[in-house]
């Protein structure tokens, strides 16, 4: 299996975009409503970076933007995740080796930084379940579909960190922002290598 990878941050920005609207009104549901902007910004960035440096590795570029250009609290964290997936991507010829491995160490980044545990109402609870997918030899289809399941379930969470663990109860009834910002990652995937029919299309998603 394959996906090129700046197609795949292409497609995440334009999915991004899409959902911004949707990311801000979840978290404004449960934290300070700036997700879906730092997200978004995010992603314009290392577009631009990607036509300012076409050479250099997509993931290696966007992880640097995302850990020294955005802000907030998910802003270093997805930086986390996509620099872990630029190493998994470098030592693997294969690609879903390397995004296997990526997205192991990038959970295992994520957790030592946050500190948070499945179950937490973060976005944790996207990754957790396209880890184990991976592990368990699924499709990019499939594991992008563990990831959007496992961010839905996130509504029926009370958070036990981040910024929505301060608001109690008020943030349940729909999905975190950032476990569903993190599954996009994954939906973009799936779609660029072919798996994405099976899933739901944007509009359906958040």
């Amino acid at each position: 299996m394959t996906a090129d990878q700046k197609l795949v941050l292409l497609t995440y920005a334009d999915a991004a975009r899409t959902a911004h609207d949707a990311l801000t009104t979840l978290d404004q549901h449960s934290g300070d409503g700036d997700f879906g902007d730092n997200l978004l910004d995010g992603l314009d960035r290392v577009r631009a970076a990607l036509d300012t440096h076409p050479s250099e590795p997509a993931f290696h570029l966007a992880a640097t933007v995302f850990l020294d250009e955005v802000g907030g609290t998910s802003g270093p964290l997805i930086g986390l995740l996509l620099q872990e997936i630029a190493r998994g991507l470098a030592a693997h010829t294969d690609d879903r080796e390397g995004w296997r491995a990526g997205v192991s160490e990038g959970l295992a980044a994520i957790q030592r930084v946050g500190e948070a545990e499945p179950g937490d109402r973060t976005m944790v609870d996207a990754l957790a379940p396209a880890r184990d997918a991976f592990e368990a030899g699924a499709s990019f289809g499939a594991v992008a579909d563990a990831a959007l399941t496992g961010a839905r379930n996130t509504a029926d969470l009370r958070a036990r960190r981040g910024r929505a663990s301060y608001v109690g109860d008020r943030a349940l009834g729909a999905p975190d922002p950032g476990a569903m910002g993190v599954a996009l990652l994954f939906w973009s995937l799936a779609h660029v290598a072919g798996q994405g029919d099976r899933l739901p299309d944007l509009p359906n998603l958040l």
